[in-house]
């Protein structure tokens, strides 16, 4: 444990920063799911429709640092691929 005061401090924001983190990665994996569960009933309004959320949140978590810009990229790139498939 840190002695420091700012240390200390530092901590905490980095706990919440961490938490908030997790939080949206985990909503970003829920609305890809989302979209792959569309594709697989084949209902291609269903799947365009979460195509075009998942891909919103994807940009926002690369805008606040949580997902790296190629990294979402490729994730949007593999759920349209899906989607133009139907």
């Amino acid at each position: 444990m840190a002695n420091i005061k700012s240390q200390k401090k530092r901590n905490l924001t980095n706990e919440k920063a961490r938490l908030r983190n997790v939080a949206v990665r985990s909503e970003v994996k829920t609305l890809i799911r989302n979209v792959s569960e569309a594709v697989a009933t084949a209902d291609k309004e269903k799947a365009t429709d979460a195509l075009r959320l998942a891909s919103k949140k994807l940009d926002k978590a690369v805008s606040k640092g949580v997902l790296h810009k190629k990294n979402a990229a490729n994730r949007k790139s593999a759920i349209a691929k899906k989607v133009n498939a139907l």
